[in-house]
């Protein structure tokens, strides 16, 4: 295991949450991708397939923001946009997957922000 790089080794702990973690109508999954530059979030119902709503870094909303800057302070927009589309499906309550990511940081702020705007996870 020690010879694996870091992104396999995330690959790896994304798997074991996700044999726990599934998305329903109900209860979508909330999943978090998390690149170098950008953070990606997903309302994802897995007994469909479907993705009912996203939001990330790179929409016109966040990148309009002119006066939001800082990675940290761009993933809590991104929190507060996933909770406002999501609350525009009519959703009020998801699973959360951080995707393999430590729940620190970007994530963390993210899973913050969409608690603050009244989603329940």
């Amino acid at each position: 295991m020690s010879t694996l790089n870091s992104k396999v080794r995330r690959v790896i702990r994304h798997g074991r949450i996700r044999k726990k973690v599934i998305g329903t109508t109900h209860r979508p999954r909330l999943a978090i991708y998390r690149s170098l530059n950008n953070i990606y979030a997903q309302l994802i119902d897995d007994s469909k397939g479907h993705t009912l709503a996203s939001a990330s870094t790179l929409d016109k909303d966040i990148q309009t923001d002119g006066n939001v800057s800082g990675k940290m302070e761009i993933s809590k927009r991104v929190g507060q946009l996933i909770a406002q589309r999501a609350k525009n499906e009519g959703i009020t309550q998801v699973v959360f997957d951080r995707g393999g990511y430590k729940y620190h940081g970007r994530v963390k702020a993210l899973a913050d922000a969409v608690r603050e705007e009244g989603l329940k996870f």
